[in-house]
């Protein structure tokens, strides 16, 4: 999921924003093929790994993320974009790949854990920094349009504060996973996070779906941080799944938003998303939630509960698809090329 799933999104977002960024062609033809067939020869791989040496299933898997980088640093070099130190980000994520996948050679779980959980940490400093541009910007714009004051009152010291905490929780589950330090560091941040949302003034938005599931991506940040915190420092029982409210919660969800809002205006269609969208960003946030604190508030089994979350977030992709697809296969609404 962290490797697979969301590296594909964060590709995919990539491939999108760096021609718009830089002013370059988009890309298209063999180096995007090769991409995609990377991407899927990577999964094959890891889903039929029991078949084959477990070496060569871990060079394919981990060349998808060189390409892409290889595929994105020329127009970004070329133009000194300010964007281009998310290639750094990019590396740090493919080294925690590259843990993970040495630990699972050695046969040790605890290493393959401890890197997920980093790889973890820095996609979600990749969600507090790309969201912490678009969804003040996109809450602003559609504000506007609404015909209602657009400017939100934000201190700019917070967002490299936000990017600082993140950073700092990042470091210490290198060093100190799971301890009462790696608690008091996602207790920091959490307060961080809620206090930039806070300046967004997401409660304006919630007659505009495509605008307030932004918000609620976020959102989750600072919860899945406080839960974090709640069960590294206090042992607290509903707390101990936090993981899922920062993956499915914040990471997915930011994820289908970004997907839904990019699909109508790259196809030429008007930023309104219909109401079998709007069901599907509430399934996947009740998957989060099922997931996040099932076990200790549903009166069921935990394999039950666990199914009861994969149906939820198969229901919502599967509602994205179903309204979706046909966007995407065809042509531009407005009859422009793309």
């Amino acid at each position: 999921m962290l490797f697979g799933f969301i590296v594909a999104a964060i590709a995919g977002f990539l491939l999108t924003a760096v021609p718009s960024w830089t002013g370059a062609r988009g890309f298209a033809g063999w180096p995007l093929r090769l991409l995609a067939a990377l991407w899927v020869l990577g999964r094959i791989g890891v889903s039929t790994s029991a078949l084959w040496p477990p070496l060569p299933v871990a060079v394919l898997d981990l060349a998808f993320l060189p390409a892409l980088a290889a595929c994105v640093l020329p127009p970004l070099a070329r133009e000194r974009n300010r964007n281009t130190p998310l290639l750094a980000v990019l590396a740090a994520l493919w080294g925690t790949h590259v843990a993970f996948y040495w630990g699972l050679l050695h046969a040790d779980a605890g290493f393959a854990r401890h890197a997920l959980l980093v790889g973890i940490d820095i996609v979600l400093l990749l969600v507090t920094v790309i969201g912490g541009r678009i969804v003040p910007a996109f809450t602003s714009t559609a504000l506007r349009q609404r015909g209602g004051a657009s400017q939100l009152r934000a201190w700019p010291g917070l967002t490299p504060l936000s990017i600082g905490a993140m950073l700092a929780v990042a470091i210490v589950d290198i060093c100190r996973p799971d301890s009462a330090w790696a608690g008091a560091a996602a207790l920091a941040a959490a307060a961080i996070q809620l206090a930039r949302l806070a300046q967004w003034q997401g409660w304006r938005t919630l007659s505009m779906p495509i605008v307030w599931v932004l918000h609620l991506a976020y959102l989750w940040l600072p919860i899945g941080l406080a839960l974090k915190a709640a069960a590294l420092l206090g042992a607290v029982s509903f707390a101990a799944y936090y993981l899922h409210a920062l993956t499915i919660g914040a990471a997915a969800t930011m994820i289908v938003a970004v997907m839904t809002r990019a699909s109508l205006g790259h196809t030429g269609r008007p930023l309104t998303v219909a109401r079998p969208t709007t069901l599907a960003y509430l399934l996947l946030a009740a998957a989060a939630a099922v997931r996040t604190f099932g076990p200790a508030l549903i009166p069921l089994p935990f394999t039950d509960i666990v199914l009861l979350a994969a149906l939820l977030w198969a229901a919502a992709f599967a509602l994205y698809l179903w309204v979706y697809a046909p966007i995407l296969v065809r042509p531009r609404a407005d009859g422009k090329p793309g």
